[in-house]
């Protein structure tokens, strides 16, 4: 028996698609039931998948196949049942542009094993079901015309003894630090009242989106929310292919150098910039959360997989698709090889499997996408997005914080292990003639004016995203993230300078180099450490700096986000024959003039304070 459903929703059909396609969270709205997922590994390298859940004193099992879908158009779910009164149940969404918004019909297709199955039917399984779909429709037309509506009903748990009591003394614990940012009772109220498959995982960054807040205070107030016990920190090591956290730890010492992913076959490593993201759920003492799935293979479960079609061998298909320009990759669900696409816009590759490998070959037709088997088997081809990030708290992010260095200076790497990260801006400061300084105005005064300027930067890098990772004698090192943020740091230290100086007559001379690149995170002297050729470099660079001036890398410089600031400031370009590097390196300056002519970086009067 087939059924199909319709509604319109006055909204753009990628608004829309982002909800109903968020199958956990449909299904956990309309109150079905979770289910545990057991992965089978096949000779082939496929993986299949067996369900079952307990309804009652009766246990349901079935085989879930990976669904099929193209995003922001249709997918496709089925499950095949091994027992039960059904032998199969399909439902299919397709989403197409309309006037003022955009129309979805939604299918159930359900086949009887027996008599009970078609008994069912026949006595109003598709009625039952469409008031229960078009329950979770009416949830999207309200959030959809009032965001401030969540959509999907929420079903916690009972909360446990004294739950409310401890999150009242956690919001205001949180708010009587400077990390709160006036966010803890909607934080808090997050974690009572949203649904489980939204507290299962809290990432800071897509709160961020939904509460239109500066990322840096909903990263503070996840993480002094950890200290007054409102939430735990999870540290999660995502598969590369599905970004599933396949390995959770509660601390950077206890998690692993890769991991294996069932559901994709896969072996991986972990990369700080990569695959290694921090993520929040509640305290049990306020919220426990039970186990198994609403749905493993939603389209919104893995959000960057743009297409993900099934196809037979020799199978060749053309989906209908307009994609955007960026980064993509080709590949199958389960182990072979890959390829990358830098996507500029019009026709997109074609998408060819042959088991071994995926390849992109000739353009499709503008606005679709050929997709071809040649193998001896069936197939499932993904395109994926590889700007997959925008929503993840990488490792490298968060330990570039000083909120994080603050509040977890005991988080560290195992003794002697180190792992990498892609990329990360390093700031290396140090007074100039600090040794005459101690002479000059003794040393109790002199220790005095170094720790006020320790504080000046610290909050000055903090301002900017940043964080100190340790001082060595005068000297400051700092890590950030974004290369730009560390630039408009720099240039703000130094125009803000007259600030720390003021009234005192042995002004403090700082001298600054940046630098961008590799290098690796270890554990020294007890605290999270870089090393290698970008540290060595951005120490070296500050040497180049006379004082009051910005020495920045040739590497910094061509970030894409750092040249619209040096459109704005004049800089020269010079070079240098340094220590412990082969070939001369150039560099660029801001002078002292330069940063006086160009535009002012304020910095927070606290921090100048």
């Amino acid at each position: 028996m087939e059924r199909t459903w319709t509604w319109t929703l006055a909204a753009p059909r990628a608004d829309a698609w982002s909800l109903l396609a968020d199958t956990a969270r449909f299904n956990e709205g309309a109150g079905f039931p979770r289910h545990a997922i057991r992965e089978e590994p096949q000779p082939d390298g496929s993986v299949v998948y067996m369900a079952d859940c307990r309804i009652g004193h009766y246990r349901l099992r079935w085989e879930d196949i990976p669904v099929d879908w193209v995003s922001a158009e249709r997918f496709t779910h089925v499950r095949r049942f091994v027992n039960g009164p059904f032998r199969s149940l399909a439902a299919t969404l397709v989403i197409a542009d309309s006037d003022g918004g955009c129309r979805v019909d939604y299918t159930l297709d359900v086949r009887p094993r027996n008599l009970l199955g078609r008994a069912l039917l026949a006595l109003g399984f598709m009625r039952g079901s469409g008031k229960t779909i078009a329950a979770q429709f009416e949830s999207v037309r309200r959030h959809l015309a009032d965001p401030a509506i969540r959509p999907y009903a929420a079903q916690p748990a009972p909360r446990p003894p004294d739950a409310e009591r401890r999150v009242s003394a956690a919001v205001a614990a949180i708010e009587a630090t400077a990390f709160g940012h006036g966010l803890a009772a909607r934080l808090a109220d997050e974690v009572l009242t949203a649904q489980e498959n939204d507290v299962r995982r809290i990432r800071p960054l897509a709160l961020t989106r939904r509460w239109a807040v500066a990322p840096r205070a909903v990263i503070e107030c996840c993480l002094q929310a950890v200290r007054s016990g409102l939430l735990e920190l999870r540290w999660d090591l995502l598969c590369p292919n599905c970004r599933a956290a396949k390995v959770s730890s509660t601390g950077l010492d206890a998690l692993p150098h890769g991991a294996h992913c069932a559901s994709c076959n896969v072996d991986y490593d972990r990369d700080f910039s990569r695959n290694v993201e921090c993520s929040f759920v509640p305290n049990p003492a306020i919220r426990p959360l039970d186990g198994g799935e609403f749905c493993l293979f939603g389209p919104m479960s893995t959000p960057h997989v743009v297409i993900q079609q099934t196809l037979e061998a020799g199978e060749e298909r053309v989906v209908a698709f307009d994609t955007m320009p960026g980064p993509y990759r080709v590949r199958t669900l389960h182990p072979t090889g890959a390829s990358e696409v830098d996507h500029a816009g019009g026709a997109f590759p074609s998408v060819i499997g042959d088991g071994e490998t995926v390849v992109a070959r000739p353009p499709s037709r503008p606005g679709t996408v050929v997709l071809r088997n040649t193998s001896a088997r069936r197939l499932i081809l993904v395109v994926e997005s590889r700007a997959w990030v925008a929503d993840a708290l990488t490792a490298d992010r968060l330990t570039a914080l000083q909120a994080f260095r603050d509040l977890f200076s005991e988080a560290v790497l195992r003794p002697g292990d180190d792992v990498g990260i892609a990329r990360i801006a390093l700031l290396f400061t140090d007074l100039r003639g600090s040794t005459a300084l101690y002479a000059r105005i003794g040393d109790a005064k002199a220790y005095r004016r170094v720790r006020t300027h320790f504080a000046y930067l610290a909050a000055a890098v903090r301002e900017h995203d940043g964080a100190i990772v340790k001082t060595i004698g005068d000297a400051v090192m700092a890590a950030f993230v974004d290369p730009a943020e560390a630039l408009r740091a720099a240039i703000a230290t130094q125009q803000n300078v007259a600030a720390l100086n003021h009234g005192d007559e042995t002004p403090l001379v700082i001298k600054l180099g940046l630098h961008v690149g590799p290098c690796i995170a270890v554990t020294l002297n007890g605290r999270l450490d870089y090393f290698g050729t970008t540290v060595n470099l951005a120490a070296r660079l500050q040497g180049q700096s006379h004082g009051g001036d910005v020495v920045m890398s040739d590497e910094l410089a061509r970030d894409p986000a750092v040249a619209t600031i040096l459109d704005r400031f004049e800089t020269t370009t010079e070079a240098a024959a340094i220590k412990g590097f082969a070939a001369t390196v150039p560099f660029r300056r801001f002078a002292p003039a330069a940063l006086a002519a160009g535009p002012s970086i304020r910095l927070d009067e606290q921090v100048l304070g």
